[in-house]
């Protein structure tokens, strides 16, 4: 576990990646949507 482990949270900040332990924040396109109307 640490930056040379890609299954890890911290490996995959070092790397740049992204997955479960780490996924993608998706932008607030469709949450902006709905709080307009």
């Amino acid at each position: 576990m640490g930056k040379g482990d890609l299954r890890s949270r911290r490996g995959k900040i070092a790397r740049g990646t992204h997955g479960n332990s780490r996924p993608k924040k998706k932008k607030d396109k469709e949450n902006k949507d709905k709080k307009e109307e």
